[in-house]
């Protein structure tokens, strides 16, 4: 890569611990609402332990290897647009 090449790359920031909390909840709560009603549904008699347990087990990965990256995208092209 030449000099001009890297001249033209734009260094976006990486979003704030503000904005990066306020994606995790976003993601966090239609997705355990969801859970938990679906739960609620299919196996209403189970101790909460369990439920919550098997409500955080699938939650948690979905919510850290598909919603918020895609969140953390779209939160950057937004950024891009607004500055560019």
């Amino acid at each position: 890569m030449s000099t001009t090449d890297t001249a033209s790359i734009r260094v976006i920031p990486a979003p704030s611990i503000h904005a990066r909390t306020a994606l995790t909840w976003l993601a966090m709560f239609p997705l355990s609402l969801l859970g938990y009603t679906i739960e609620g549904l299919v196996i209403p008699d189970w101790p909460t332990v369990v439920r919550v347990l098997i409500l955080t087990a699938v939650v948690v990965p979905t919510v850290s290897y598909l919603a918020v990256p895609q969140l953390l995208r779209a939160h950057g092209a937004w950024h891009r647009r607004r500055s560019g």
